[in-house]
């Protein structure tokens, strides 16, 4: 399967592979717009922190979100939490959370992101960057693969682990996630 082509390849944006119980796909990250959230999250992928991570929040029409959580619902430890981004990165023409963008989870505190991320599912104005509010740091987006993305964002979800709703009942395992430039 060939997951780049055409502006994909663009010279110097780093790419993740994430292989995951339901197939594979990649995603690029912008340093130049989002740059310590970049390099969070790519050194979490150094570390190996999402392998045998899942995705424990799934909701079909909004988004789906791992790299918390391990198939017992245990968290790993985290670095500490990083600078929020999204105001200056939508000013760097990053893009806004729409369909396939890669984005920090985070509390309802705007710099508390640390190693949880999502991958929007359908396009999310209201969680964009304003004047009014924070929003949520968009640092990439899904480059080959999105199939899988879609085929997650429509599993069976219920309660599980510590949380009420959501999960899917199947776990959907990150095999690994891995630097591919």
């Amino acid at each position: 399967m060939v997951y780049l082509t055409g502006p994909a390849l663009a010279q110097g944006t780093p790419k993740v592979k994430f292989a995951t119980s339901e197939g594979d796909f990649v995603v690029e990250v912008y340093p130049d717009k989002a740059p310590k959230t970049v390099e969070n999250f790519l050194q979490y992928v150094k570390d190996k922190h999402y392998d045998g991570m899942i995705f424990h929040r799934v909701i079909n029409n909004f988004m789906v979100q791992g790299g918390g959580y391990d198939s017992a619902y245990a968290e790993r430890k985290t670095r500490p939490p990083v600078v929020h981004e999204g105001r200056e990165a939508l000013a760097k023409g990053g893009p806004k959370n729409v369909v396939g963008t890669l984005a920090m989870a985070r509390t309802n505190d705007p710099n508390s992101a640390s190693s949880q991320f999502f991958i929007n599912v359908k396009d999310n104005d209201f969680l964009n960057p304003s004047t009014q509010a924070p929003g949520y740091t968009v640092f990439g987006k899904v480059v080959g693969g999105m199939d899988v993305v879609n085929k997650i964002k429509t599993v069976p979800t219920g309660a599980g682990g510590p949380f009420p709703s959501d999960v899917p009942k199947t776990p959907i395992i990150i095999k690994s996630a891995t630097l591919v430039n």
